[in-house]
């Protein structure tokens, strides 16, 4: 991943979801020797309000989108009313790295 599309994401979450959101890149774009795939991401916030969040999601990837053009991103949003605790999460927190 270039210095600009990482730069690109973190602004990307920090305008759509809230200024200190934080944002974790891992899976297989970790490995500089790989092909690619898929951008797994992991964004942290402290939004509450799954309404709002579904509206800062779609606003990420549209700001993503306008600058990198179409990514196949898969994007974990944490936030503190989640219902639900996928290992997926703790596997993007351990092994993630923060851009």
């Amino acid at each position: 991943m270039s210095k600009f599309e990482g730069e690109t994401l973190v602004q990307a979450a920090r305008i759509s979801f809230e200024p200190d959101a934080v944002v974790r890149l891992f899976g297989s774009r970790l490995d500089d020797a790989g092909r690619g795939g898929d951008i797994d991401l992991l964004v942290e916030t402290r939004m509450t309000d799954a309404r709002l969040i579904a509206q800062a999601h779609t606003r990420f990837l549209s700001f993503v989108y306008a600058r990198l053009g179409e990514q196949k991103i898969d994007l974990l949003i944490d936030f503190p009313t989640r219902q639900q605790d996928a290992p997926i999460y703790a596997i993007a927190r351990r092994e993630g790295v923060l851009l």
